[in-house]
């Protein structure tokens, strides 16, 4: 066998380590979670859509900077998402490639895409598809450890629910007044001026849109929810609630609808300049304690409101617990 020149063997020294070198500083570990660790190739791989992004669209004297936070960001995650995965296996929760594809189809199905399009959608925003799934796994991993860990932990009474109902949907009109929600159906949009024919039609639309709701509503469905969904007034963001009023401070369309109805009840259709409404009258002039949704119809949604506060603040004292008993070193 030919020997190596000398000269080969002496650069082959030099430069080697230097290579060798270069790999760890590309891969070097940059934290550690228990037992295992996390090295910056990982960073990187994890972090390549976002990266990308900043470069493409930061302002060059800003994107060094801009990379090192996302940097961060990307290492807190991984973090998480190790503890998450090291929670899993002690507690033997997987998540396997079935519920993975499952989880997948749902999420297509419930924003009625394609995968083809989810794939256009996804190189839009600078991201693939094994992110997309990696990130899908690791929060149905999350989800069956919360399962598991709290939220079989989790107890609404009826108690806790009355408590919630009288503090957030009873309020008490001391001061006399008349609380109102209001429901407006427009025809003429503010500075439009209509043809005479346009003009009929549209007031006749409005018109049989404000009788419909009104059927609804005195059918006993929910006035809130109706205005929000159905209302073409300011108010309806708020479900129609418009608040106290006093006798003098109302229109007089207003008033005329108003002052003759009993607490609870809806009052007539009326016709405004610009369209038509009608309302329900919560409280009277002598003031009393306002219920702005029977108990019956809002104690599901307070237990689910209830119980995902319950699950949020446990979930984040779980998650302070583990990190607490971890050992974490960033490097």
């Amino acid at each position: 066998m030919r020997p190596w020149p000398l000269c080969f063997i002496f650069i082959c020294s030099i430069f080697l380590p230097q290579v060798s070198l270069a790999a760890q500083l590309v891969d070097r570990v940059v934290a550690i979670v228990n037992e295992e660790v996390i090295t910056m190739s990982e960073v990187n791989e994890e972090g390549k859509d976002h990266f990308k992004k900043i470069k493409n669209q930061a302002p060059p004297s800003q994107v060094e900077d801009a990379l090192s936070h996302a940097r961060e960001e990307i290492l807190g995650n991984l973090i998480d998402k190790k503890l998450i995965a090291q929670e899993a296996a002690k507690t033997g929760v997987s998540v396997s490639q079935g519920e993975l594809q499952a989880a997948m189809q749902q999420m297509l199905d419930n924003n009625k895409i394609t995968k083809e399009t989810l794939l256009v959608q996804l190189e839009k925003m600078g991201m693939d598809l094994d992110s997309l799934l990696d990130n899908l796994q690791n929060q149905i991993l999350q989800s069956k450890l919360v399962n598991y860990e709290i939220r079989s932990k989790i107890i609404i009474t009826d108690n806790m629910i009355l408590d919630y109902y009288d503090t957030n949907y009873t309020k008490h009109i001391s001061g006399g007044g008349y609380y109102l929600l209001q429901m407006g159906f427009v025809w003429k949009k503010s500075g439009q001026q209509a043809s005479a024919p346009n003009q009929d039609a549209d007031k006749m639309d409005a018109r049989k849109r404000a009788e419909r709701v009104h059927a609804l509503v005195s059918n006993g469905q929910d006035f809130r929810i109706l205005a929000k969904k159905f209302s073409d007034l300011p108010s309806a963001s708020d479900g129609g609630d418009l608040g106290v009023f006093q006798e003098d401070e109302m229109a007089p369309h207003m008033r005329d609808a108003v002052l003759k109805l009993e607490p609870g009840a809806i009052s007539e259709i009326v016709t405004t300049p610009s369209g038509y409404q009608f309302f329900k009258l919560l409280s009277s002039k002598d003031g009393q304690i306002v219920v702005q949704a029977s108990f019956a119809s809002a104690k599901e949604e307070i237990r689910a409101k209830l119980y995902d506060e319950q699950l949020k603040g446990q979930f984040n004292e779980w998650v302070k617990n583990i990190k607490e008993q971890a050992y974490i070193k960033r490097l």
